[in-house]
């Protein structure tokens, strides 16, 4: 599933943006798709123009009913009748999306702690000081199984003493959901974390679910500002 709005905050109308000839979020779903990890790849919208576009490109689309605050409510309204297990959610702005990471999420759920994970997601190390200080980048520290700990804007951990043993990751917004944990998520109402982070993933953490982070040295590009469009063009020529 690829919750897909048209108006974000910091960059409108970026999915409907060009990149290398076709719109952001066709490239987002032909990647999913690419992979061939998954029985069927749907866009789930708040647009018509954006459905519109993906059944234009013989893809598959679902027109959310309501408003949604995130895409993980969005993706849970799609979802409410289809007989499913494991739900993947790929962030609409990630054209680069790879199958190494997907399937990396995916796998968790066979392991051996499988029936401890409600959901899964990935983190990539950074090293950037302008990174890991930037707010759009979220970050994410984990215990020593790496279930998440926390996700925030800020630079987490802080070092006390600066050092060079420090190790920052970043958190890569794509998930892999039991379906049970994503409609708990949809009935819960958001609490204080979430509201000032403005971090879905962290209602998961404030109502006790356990959240399984995967490291993946994929980077990617996330697409939230002009200029990551810029880069964005760069990489994919």
């Amino acid at each position: 599933m690829i919750p897909a709005r048209y108006a974000a905050s910091r960059f409108p109308a970026k999915l409907m943006q060009d990149l290398s000839g076709k719109p952001v979020i066709v490239r987002t779903y032909e990647a999913a798709v690419k992979t061939g990890l998954f029985d069927e790849v749907y866009v789930v919208t708040d647009s018509t123009v954006i459905y519109e576009t993906i059944i234009k490109e013989g893809g598959l689309a679902i027109m959310s009913k309501k408003e949604h605050d995130c895409g993980s409510d969005r993706i849970a309204e799609a979802v409410t009748d289809m007989d499913v297990d494991i739900i993947v959610n790929v962030q609409g702005d990630e054209p680069f999306t790879d199958k190494e990471s997907l399937a990396g999420v995916i796998e968790v759920f066979r392991g051996d702690v499988a029936n401890e994970i409600d959901l899964a997601s990935l983190m990539v190390k950074i090293t950037e000081d302008d990174e890991i200080n930037n707010p759009n980048t979220v970050k994410v520290i984990v215990d020593n199984r790496n279930f998440a700990l926390y996700f925030s804007r800020s630079p987490i951990p802080f070092p006390r003493v600066k050092d060079d043993h420090t190790v920052y990751y970043k958190h890569r917004g794509i998930y892999a959901f039991r379906k049970r944990a994503l409609m708990d998520f949809q009935r819960l109402p958001m609490l204080s974390l979430e509201a000032t982070e403005k971090i879905e993933a962290i209602r998961y953490l404030e109502y006790g679910k356990k959240i399984k982070m995967v490291e993946t040295s994929v980077s990617g590009i996330e697409i939230d500002t002009p200029e990551d469009l810029e880069k964005a063009q760069a990489a994919w020529r």
